[in-house]
Order: C-alpha cells, then sequence, then structure tokens
C-alpha cells in the first residue's frame, strides 16, 4: 500500500510555472505506475501525464510539450514540472499509483488504486 501528498501548487500568471511534487510513503515505490490527472470545477477529472516503473512516460495532447512528469524512486517522489501554463491549465492535481509491469503505462483514472487529496493550481485570467 502507499500513501499519497501532493505539494507545490498555488497562483501563477499565465505563462508562468510551477512544479508538483507528490511524496510517497510506503514500500517498493519503485514497482508503481504513476499518474497525474486533474480536475476542474464541473468538470470529470482529466488525464495529464503518467510513468511507468522504468522512466516511460506518456502525456495528454493538452500539456504535451510544457509538463513534464519525472519520479525519482530513491526519494519516492513524482514530480509535475509545469511550464507556460494557460487560463485553461487551472484544477486541482492530483497523483495516483498502482502496481503495474514495469513497461505499462496507465492513463486512465479507472487504473489507478491510490490516489492523493490533490493540490490546487490557480492561473487568473
Amino acid at each position: 500500500q502507499v500513501q499519497l501528498v501532493e505539494s507545490g501548487g498555488g497562483l501563477v500568471q499565465a505563462g508562468g510555472s510551477l512544479r508538483l511534487s507528490c511524496a510517497a510513503s510506503g514500500r517498493a515505490f519503485n514497482q508503481y505506475a504513476m499518474g497525474w490527472f486533474r480536475q476542474a470545477p464541473g468538470k470529470e477529472r482529466e488525464f495529464v501525464a503518467a510513468i511507468n516503473w522504468i522512466g516511460g512516460s506518456t502525456y495528454a495532447d493538452s500539456v504535451k510539450d510544457r509538463f513534464t512528469i519525472s519520479r525519482d524512486n530513491a526519494r519516492k517522489t513524482l514530480n509535475l514540472q509545469m511550464n507556460s501554463l494557460k487560463p485553461e491549465d487551472p484544477a486541482v492535481y492530483s497523483c495516483a499509483a498502482r502496481l503495474g509491469v514495469p513497461a505499462m503505462i496507465y492513463n486512465s483514472s479507472s487504473d489507478y488504486n491510490y490516489w492523493g487529496q490533490g493540490t490546487q493550481v490557480t492561473v487568473p485570467t
């Protein structure tokens, strides 16, 4: 089992950057596939980015080339570097985890068993 705690959210102007982190506790973090999802008010939760055991990653089209997902297995940390933030990016961003096979990348929220509480990202218009 793993517990997840996000940090790093806040208010940033359009065009700015934020770095979100997700600290994991529990054993065998390196065996968990990880993902970032976001949910804006009145909208469905949507996929942002995901990473597998060995660092392979995938992104939603809306964030490709702007966001970068990474993991530090030694520190049990998942990160999301967000650059060139846009007015459509504000949401509660949550990290998620699941045990998986090394090469698999999971981009559906239903694939994940464990969730953090989320961190708010705000980009004023």
